[in-house]
């Protein structure tokens, strides 16, 4: 398989590269100072791409490529993928399921107390030597909050696991109500948003999500609801967000995903009921490997002819 070319557009995880190395011809885009005519000169050989969260396979790109047999995605979402044009064209994709849902769910634990608790406004206080002008604020309890959930896939349903240790009551919703669920089901997220203290942004994205939360979602959450993204960042309507937040409508926000990766709106550095992370949902050194592996696997499976192990299309 050393023949077989694998473009890469952006580096990802050195581990992935050494991989891929082992096994493949790894061509790394970002390397080389002219990308369009390195994809022409390489086109025959490229057989297989590699992409990520930021960098996928448009249709631009595929029919650049006629020998592209895989798209294999370091990522479990695809929304940077042509499904569509890949279908058309008999391309295989497959993404990184299950083994990033801790760490997600994780980390919207770990916003939520951050958001709630003011956890690094609370570092920049004592860094910045003001506690020894007197005590920090008081903040807000998690313990007993109700959780709302979009989304109530896996990391949904990993999201409302560690929320059940807080002890809150959890609400979700879902295009249908899961009928095995013993959570709470509103039939929109206006509803979920009205009826909950935490909003928790867990689903894919695709047109009918984008933008899912709204002015009218933002509203009902109300001056003292967080919201948590840890989606991807067209789920929520950045401009609305940002007034909600400078104009108190909203209460809080904890974002590990933004509309323009890696652009962020510059009126969220000076609020301090905001925590920004830069997308790093998945972020660990042990859960990249354990992706790294199956990005890997699924293209040896794909070129042995053998069943892929995660297939998207």
């Amino acid at each position: 398989m050393e023949s077989i070319g694998v473009l890469m557009p952006a580096p990802m995880s050195s581990y992935l590269e050494q991989e891929l190395e082992k096994r493949f011809n790894l061509l790394k885009l970002w390397t080389v100072p002219q990308k369009t005519q390195f994809l022409k000169d390489h086109s025959g050989s490229i057989r297989a791409f590699v992409g990520n969260a930021g960098n996928g396979a448009d249709a631009e790109l595929i029919e650049k490529l006629p020998k592209l047999e895989i798209v294999a995605c370091f990522s479990v979402g695809v929304d940077k993928v042509d499904l569509n044009k890949c279908r058309e064209k008999g391309i295989r994709v497959t993404n990184t399921p299950d083994v990033l849902t801790d760490d997600v769910a994780d980390l919207a634990i770990g916003l939520t107390l951050a958001v709630l608790r003011r956890l690094c406004e609370s570092d920049r206080y004592v860094r910045s030597g003001q506690w020894k002008k007197g005590d920090y604020k008081l903040t807000t309890k998690f313990t007993g909050k109700t959780v709302g959930i979009i989304g109530l896939g896996r990391i949904g349903k990993a999201v409302a696991k560690r929320a059940e240790a807080f002890s809150c009551p959890i609400a979700y919703y879902s295009r249908t109500a899961k009928p095995e669920s013993k959570y709470k089901y509103y039939p929109s997220v206006v509803e979920l948003a009205s009826n909950c203290d935490v909003l928790v942004v867990a689903c894919p994205l695709t047109e009918e999500t984008r933008h899912i939360v709204n002015r009218e979602v933002i509203d009902a959450l109300g001056p003292k609801g967080v919201l948590i993204n840890i989606g991807r960042g067209p789920h929520v309507d950045e401009a609305e967000l940002v007034s909600a937040l400078a104009e108190g409508r909203l209460g809080g926000a904890g974002l590990d995903v933004y509309e323009k990766e890696p652009e962020v709106p510059e009126q969220l550095f000076g609020l301090e009921n905001v925590v920004l992370l830069p997308h790093v949902g998945s972020g660990t050194v042990e859960t990249r490997n354990v992706m790294a592996d199956l990005v890997v696997q699924n293209l040896e499976a794909h070129f042995l002819k053998k069943p892929l192990l995660t297939p998207v299309v």
